[in-house]
């Protein structure tokens, strides 16, 4: 056996939430040599990136935010029920600053090929700009949003006016007074047309599939109300990990079956007024995503409320959707209100397509060409593995990530894939499908306690190909199991043109996801091959 010598004892790439976190635990608790390595020219992830007008989290203020550090629990405040994006990044600096992190983390660095060494159990880290590092581990950080979707749009060239996509937002682009088209109505597209809807003379919106959207219920909280919260933040965190979806609200434990359609029609009311899609979602009953009786019964609910609201009967018609409540459940305060402006025009592109964009504007199936001074692309991402297929990543035998996920992205618990070994994914794919920061806390240290292990048995951890393929189909069991099939939605892949559709989560929740994490640390980490390193660390 031979020394290893490397640049660093591990390598994460990406400084959001993940990165940030996995750097805190392997330096700090594992004092390990680690370094960041993070494109942007900021710390934040997805929060540095997408500056869009009306970004902001659709997690509770309360629950979105790191629960390992304690004492800044009882520190930091917050003064909205939802955090917006440059609060956000407030946070995530003054994390960074508190422990002291900036120092091990190199910004406009872009990280685009991982080639691993078998005759060293080593990972060579290659950057944009020709410089190259070894490690021993690599834990990517990538974010499951952060490869950004452009449509091939003909013409997008010829525009005269600006094309930005949301996740792109220039600093210098103020929309007020300019006629603005928007593509894409997910959750950062209708947040977009809320708040520029405010700002523009004249806002085009192509819709391709109407939304089931609630009430976000946002607004100011009192400083009472949040020292309340700092007075059980133990009582907080113990049932946010032991939830399914992780927003910090009891899931329902009642079917819509269990009661009257009075109560029913209350229950429904009650969260409409509450606000927040993933309770109206989750939080009034237990059986909306499994039973299309039950999820036609809160579709329902929602269509009339766009009845109510929308005043056009053709803009009302055209917003109101018709599939299952199946999707990534929304929210935006004043969504449908929104088409009531006079300044604002819906345009369906699935009845109407795109043709083209010309150097004046959009043109339509119809003939009609829409004016704009700015287009902004809401499309959204190629969620998942898409930073990865990006990137050059080699493993074991010269196989690439793409070819091994030929058909699919896989992995094992979300966080390891069979021929890559000592590489580590927060947030890979079919890791859990929930509020994002309490899944990354109890992923990096799944893999922390990984890397600890190896280091002290002198192993090399590599996921088995029998144990991923046991979990991707259990995945697509729990998936099928599901209403979310049914609808074409990001979370299976279905917003990239030619993609595969496919299970991309893991859906049965935070404290089933846990609880196969305890198993597998009691089992030694069964599914895990721990082979003898071939060299000494």
């Amino acid at each position: 056996m031979t020394t290893n010598n490397v640049d660093y004892d591990a390598i994460v790439i990406g400084a959001g939430f993940g990165g940030i976190y996995q750097l805190h635990t392997l330096r700090d608790d594992l004092g390990m040599n680690v370094r960041v390595f993070e494109k942007g020219p900021g710390i934040g992830g997805t929060w540095w990136w997408n500056r869009y007008p009306g970004a902001m989290s659709d997690t509770e203020s309360p629950y979105y935010r790191y629960s390992w550090d304690e004492e800044f629990l009882q520190d930091w405040s917050w003064d909205h029920k939802y955090i917006h994006q440059p609060d956000i990044l407030r946070y995530i600096d003054a994390v960074v600053d508190r422990w002291d992190l900036r120092k091990d983390i190199q910004l406009n660095t872009e990280i685009t090929s991982l080639i691993y060494n078998e005759q060293n159990d080593t990972w060579t880290v290659g950057s944009k700009n020709g410089e190259t590092w070894t490690a021993r581990y690599v834990v990517t950080a990538l974010g499951l949003l952060a490869a950004v979707n452009i449509p091939d749009i003909p013409g997008k060239d010829a525009f005269q006016g600006r094309i930005v996509h949301t996740a792109e937002w220039p600093d210098d682009l103020d929309l007020h007074g300019k006629r603005v088209g928007v593509i894409g109505t997910g959750s950062t597209g209708t947040q977009f047309i809320v708040a520029a809807s405010k700002q523009v003379e004249h806002l085009t919106v192509f819709q391709r599939n109407p939304q089931y959207s609630v009430p976000a219920g946002n607004g100011p909280v009192t400083p009472e109300e949040v020292a309340e919260y700092k007075t059980r933040w133990p009582e907080i965190w113990n049932q946010v990990r032991n939830s399914n979806v992780a927003f910090g609200f009891e899931e329902s434990a009642i079917a819509t079956t269990d009661v009257t359609p009075e109560q029913r029609e209350q229950i429904f009311e009650d969260a409409w007024n509450r606000g927040n899609g993933f309770y109206f979602m989750f939080g009034t009953f237990n059986d909306l995503a499994v039973s299309a009786e039950a999820n036609e019964y809160a579709a329902d609910f929602i269509r009339r409320k766009i009845a109510q609201i929308v005043e056009d009967p053709e803009k009302r018609r055209l917003l109101t959707p018709t599939l299952p409540y199946a999707k990534r459940p929304l929210c935006n305060n004043n969504y449908f209100d929104v088409y009531n402006q006079d300044n604002v025009e819906l345009v369906s592109v699935l009845e109407n397509p795109i043709v083209e964009i010309t150097p004046t504007g959009v043109k339509t199936a119809d003939g009609a060409e829409h004016e704009l001074d700015v287009l902004v692309f809401a499309t959204g991402f190629d969620a998942v593995d898409g930073n990865y297929r990006r990137m050059d990543i080699v493993g074991r035998g010269g196989e690439t990530i793409d070819e091994h996920w030929s058909d699919a992205p896989t992995s094992y618990l979300g966080v390891a894939t069979a021929g890559f070994p000592n590489l580590f994914m927060i947030l890979g794919p079919n890791g859990p499908f929930t509020n994002l920061v309490p899944t990354i806390e109890v992923q990096v240290e799944f893999i922390t306690e990984l890397i600890q292990k190896a280091e002290k048995d002198q192993v090399v951890i590599e996921a088995t190909q029998a144990a991923e393929d046991e979990w991707t189909e259990t995945c697509r069991t729990i998936a099928d199991f599901t209403l979310f099939p049914k609808t074409d939605s990001w979370i299976f892949g279905a917003n990239i043109p030619g993609k595969k559709h496919t299970v991309l989560f893991y859906l049965a929740g935070l404290a089933a996801y846990r609880g196969v994490l305890a198993e597998l640390e009691a089992s030694n980490y069964k599914g895990f091959s721990l082979k003898p390193a071939l060299v000494s660390v």
